[in-house]
């Protein structure tokens, strides 16, 4: 049996129901701030390659592990591989080959992580996770929707050949490089989730309304992505322009905010993590979700940590039961 063939959810990804699933938090800005990793590129993705940096990320996935079984809800867990792509592997001295290898092993400690904590009342699918081809709060110059399919596509290609349940591409910035991501995925045959980040004006980096961006990648790609997050973007940024009321709010599923109010720019000239304030965070996600309770799946992104995952499933898990 092929891998694609017995990844466990990829034909009934749980978290289409209504149960809360969580997510892990910022890992990239926890390994450079809290642990004094040193990260070039902001890629996690190399620790892959040593046992102690293996270890470092097995723990830290266990820790959001624990808490979702102990919360008695689901867990996405997402991969190390946001910036395993040419690019920014050609830059860390990685070649095709060794890519292909990373995304495979990211995908093995996955399943290690599920083997060790799942539970009937914790799903725990896998996503293969993919980030964007230049930096994640710049769109820089754009791809066309081609290009993206043709850049991207060998690590969507990648994964989908793991017993990784979905792909999942995180912190896009515009819609041609979805569409191309989806595209990829499309023909891998591997459900796909795009995550778009927001700026403080709760519009794409391009100055695109969100709204206007799920239905262009809609439109490209015959609505073939599973569904839309928005992630790398704190709540005040984009809670204003959802509509409770609107038919394309119903394809956001999943949120992975920023602990911090600040712009990206402002983040990306910092020299200090702003952590915000987890237990304000864990509330106004409860909000949120008593406005859209569609919503299933919550976590984190850039400066949060386990507190802030933590106030999220205890309001939001308090929040289902109101």
């Amino acid at each position: 049996m092929s891998a694609k063939l017995s990844a466990k959810y990829r034909f009934r990804l749980p978290q289409l129901g209504h149960k809360l699933f969580l997510t892990d938090a910022g890992l990239e800005t926890i390994l450079v701030f809290h642990e004094g990793v040193d990260l070039p590129c902001f890629a996690s993705f190399p620790l892959l390659n040593s046992e102690p940096g293996t270890r470092r990320l097995r723990d830290y996935y266990a820790g959001f592990a624990k808490l979702a079984v102990s919360q008695g809800v689901g867990l996405i867990l997402e991969g190390a591989t946001w910036r395993a792509n040419p690019d920014w592997g050609a830059k860390l001295g990685f070649d095709a080959k060794a890519l292909a290898e990373i995304n495979r092993k990211s995908v093995a400690l996955m399943l290690e992580v599920r083997s060790a904590f799942e539970t009937a009342q914790s799903p725990m699918p896998i996503s293969g996770n993919i980030g964007p081809r230049g930096d994640g709060y710049d769109p820089g110059k754009l791809m066309t929707a081609k290009e993206a399919e043709d850049y991207h596509g060998t690590q969507v290609a990648v994964l989908a050949d793991t017993q990784a349940d979905y792909v999942s591409a995180f912190t896009i910035t515009n819609t041609p490089e979805a569409i191309g991501i989806v595209r990829a995925a499309t023909r891998a045959k591997v459900p796909a989730v795009i995550s778009f980040t927001l700026e403080t004006d709760g519009k794409l980096p391009t100055g695109q309304a969100l709204k206007d961006a799920i239905a262009e990648v809609d439109a490209a790609t015959e609505s073939y992505a599973t569904y839309f997050m928005i992630n790398c973007a704190h709540p005040t940024h984009f809670d204003r322009v959802l509509d409770k009321d609107a038919a394309w709010v119903k394809r956001i599923r999943g949120i992975r905010a920023n602990a911090s109010c600040r712009s990206h720019a402002e983040l990306d000239s910092a020299s200090d993590l702003d952590a915000g304030n987890p237990a304000e965070l864990g509330r106004q996600y409860a909000e949120l979700l008593k406005h859209y309770p569609h919503l299933t799946v919550l976590g984190g992104c850039c400066g949060t940590d386990f507190r802030h995952v933590e106030a999220i499933s205890h309001n939001c898990v308090a929040a289902k039961a109101a």
